[in-house]
């Protein structure tokens, strides 16, 4: 399974020089949030897979939710045996929908504890904000949640995919990680990962 991950920017090799057939090797399309609604319609149409997402922080401003395209945020989603959590948005530092203290997206994660239990836990995280002191910053606006790595440390997923934090902020900030036997990936402006079916 060839999977797009995209994040925080509209990347232009995708919409403004788009060619024709370059999105239809993929089988399945993550975002991470924080990309115009135009955008993900344009993709989903363009690559004839499901696209899935979470919020971003700035998604307050999209005027409606995507169509086409399937919202995965506070829930556990199956897709070709492949199981993936969504938990959108980032830390709060303002007021706004999609910003969580930590003790509130603690809140969301105990909300989900039976969907997790009941599909034996989960492949793929997809989130917006990082976890703490996995690819992020200390700056309060670009500070991973601590919960992140709970999480990560009791599930083992094979991957944990998120944005938030532009790779362009800093020379040393990497694309791909690894915590324990979970590989970090920041899925800023686009990254392409392929994985076994596990239909």
């Amino acid at each position: 399974m060839k999977i797009l991950l995209v994040s925080d920017v509209e990347s232009p090799l995708f919409y403004e020089y788009y060619s024709e057939g370059r999105l239809e090797k993929y089988d399945l399309i993550i975002s991470c949030g924080d990309l115009k609604t135009e955008y993900l319609e344009f993709l989903v149409t363009m690559a004839r897979c499901p696209l899935l997402y979470v919020h971003g922080n700035h998604d307050e401003n999209n005027r409606r939710e995507p169509e086409g395209c399937i919202c995965i945020d506070n829930k556990v989603f199956n897709y070709k045996g492949i199981r993936f959590l969504g938990l959108g948005g980032s830390h709060k530092y303002r007021n706004g929908k999609y910003m969580y203290t930590e003790k509130q997206m603690k809140r969301r994660l105990l909300k989900l504890n039976f969907q997790i239990r009941r599909n034996k836990g989960f492949d793929i995280l997809v989130t917006h904000a990082p976890a703490r002191h996995l690819n992020d910053l200390e700056t309060i606006a670009h500070r991973g949640f601590d919960c992140f790595n709970t999480l990560l440390n009791r599930y083992e997923p094979r991957l944990f995919v998120h944005g938030h934090v532009h790779r362009n902020y800093n020379t040393g900030i990497p694309q791909k990680t690894q915590h324990g036997k979970t590989t970090v990936i920041n899925a800023y402006e686009y990254c392409v990962i392929e994985l076994p079916d596990l239909s």
